[in-house]
């Protein structure tokens, strides 16, 4: 892929059939026939000519490089001691920003140890190949062809030139979202440590990067502060705004400086919006309805007090895993609900996993249309290209493959029911963040298992695909004017 020519020429666009990615005529039929040649790669050849090699590559390095920090003698306080299993997990899972922690973060590791968590966490939520991007914009001052694609890809974009400036974007909302956080814990989290305001510091920064990045690791121990909205809500707020995604994010920014009514709003956006504020409500509905009187959640706990855990139950489990001690005592329906909503996941290019809300929206939209006889996929009154709904039919197939193969397998090794070993399967491939007692430190066998699943979460299955996939099937990356991304 690396000598395809990529024309972004107005003239192009005829000949590109309304794609907003306009390849040169025979880009893709040049790379064909190359393939057929029988001629020798370099290893370096070979791996870069496939982006999701390099993405896969890169993410690989991460998790070794953070492991080998975890394991050092600074990472924990005297006493303590870190395998090399609970590393490599707890690197996996802090990443792919999935938050399940098999031991106690605030005892465990020390400031140290808690900062490397915070890093590896910033760079997974950021996205493997935006900073990947990042560096080779600052040492060559440009990308290739085919990072570029991919970074396309991740970021949520439509054209290769506007990566540079998307970049920007990207990096600096979420730098700004994190100490919009940071300044709106700063009070809460003060008083709670009784002025400590050293403490309050780091506490305030690392819920506001766990939170954006929707990754479930605490500084001490307190979860979500639930029972306290001074430090709840910025929380579940900023984690909110971590699960819509990147091109939402940047579109409503958009049309919020240029004025644009929602009606004018992105289709991706739309669907993005829709779908989140309907799952939410119908997790606010279950809880309230199936939980309201579960003795081990609100024991003589007021209205108020349910409501309020009703409405972080209905936000928090689809992607962030904060407040962990209140899991393993929902009633074995919800478990499975939440299973149910762990898998569908946020919005697409966001720092949630599942199959996204993208996804799970042209899957109802498919299932209409054959149900009420029509050929079409519409939404909003646009049609839906074909390529999309093959695409989110075969992810949404695959991954459901996946997690059925990972909740069996954690029943062979962990002797766990089949809710909970789904319950942590969802939650390992969604970037949910909880567990229900299956990650256990003294079982590497179903560790290995969750973070297997957990870096086909953070990747997602398309970037394995087109990683053993040929340069061919990049073709398939190419959308219309308006694209709906998913995956």
């Amino acid at each position: 892929m690396s000598n395809l020519v990529f024309d972004e020429s107005s003239s192009n666009r005829e000949s590109s059939r309304g794609y907003a990615w306009w390849f040169s005529g025979d880009t893709f039929e040049k790379a064909a026939a190359d393939e057929q040649r029988a001629h020798r790669h370099t290893f370096r050849q070979h791996v870069t000519s496939h982006p999701g090699r390099l993405t896969i590559i890169y993410f690989l390095a991460l998790v070794v490089i953070a492991t080998g920090m975890l394991l050092l003698p600074q990472s924990t306080p005297p006493g303590e001691t870190t395998t090399f299993s609970t590393a490599l997990f707890t690197a996996v899972s802090a990443l792919s920003t999935c938050g399940i922690s098999i031991v106690n973060s605030t005892t465990h590791w020390t400031q140290f140890g808690q900062a490397i968590l915070l890093v590896s966490v910033q760079m997974g939520g950021l996205g493997v190949m935006t900073f990947a991007s990042m560096i080779a914009l600052a040492v060559n001052h440009h990308m290739k062809a085919t990072q570029r694609l991919l970074t396309a890809t991740e970021l949520g974009t439509t054209k290769l030139s506007e990566i540079r400036g998307v970049l920007t974007v990207v990096v600096t909302t979420t730098f700004v979202i994190e100490i919009i956080t940071f300044l709106a814990l700063f009070p809460g989290l003060w008083s709670i440590n009784r002025g400590d305001t050293g403490k309050t510091a780091w506490e305030a920064l690392f819920f506001a990067v766990m939170s954006y990045n929707n990754a479930g690791f605490t500084p001490d121990g307190a979860g979500l502060h639930v029972n306290n909205w001074a430090v709840g809500m910025p929380i579940m707020m900023s984690a909110f705004c971590g699960t819509l995604g990147f091109p939402v994010l940047l579109n409503l920014m958009r049309c919020a400086r240029q004025h644009v009514p929602p009606r004018r709003w992105s289709l991706h956006t739309k669907i993005t919006l829709t779908m989140t504020f309907l799952i939410v409500a119908v997790s606010l509905a279950w809880f309230l309805l199936v939980e309201w009187d579960n003795p081990f959640l609100f024991k003589n706990a007021d209205v108020e007090t349910r409501l309020r855990h009703a409405v972080v139950a209905a936000v928090m489990p689809r992607s962030s895993g904060f407040d962990l001690s209140w899991m393993p005592q929902v009633s074995e329906a919800t478990k499975v609900f939440m299973s149910a909503i762990m898998f569908i996941g946020g919005g697409s290019t966001s720092t949630a996993g599942g199959i996204r809300v993208t996804t799970f929206a042209v899957i109802l939209l498919v299932c209409r249309a054959s149900f009420t006889g029509h050929k079409d996929i519409n939404a909003f009154r646009r049609r839906i290209h074909t390529n999309v709904v093959m695409t989110a039919v075969s992810i949404t197939t695959t991954c459901l493959m996946l997690v059925l193969a990972a909740s069996l397998a954690l029943m062979l090794v962990s002797d766990a029911s089949l809710s909970n070993a789904l319950f942590d399967a969802c939650s390992a491939f969604g970037l949910g963040g909880y567990t229900v007692g299956v990650a256990r430190e003294d079982n590497p066998a179903a560790l290995a298992i969750l973070a297997i699943t957990m870096v086909i979460g953070r990747l997602g299955p398309m970037t394995i695909a087109y990683s053993i996939s040929r340069p061919r099937a990049l073709e398939a990356l190419r959308y219309p004017t308006e694209p709906l991304v998913v995956g």
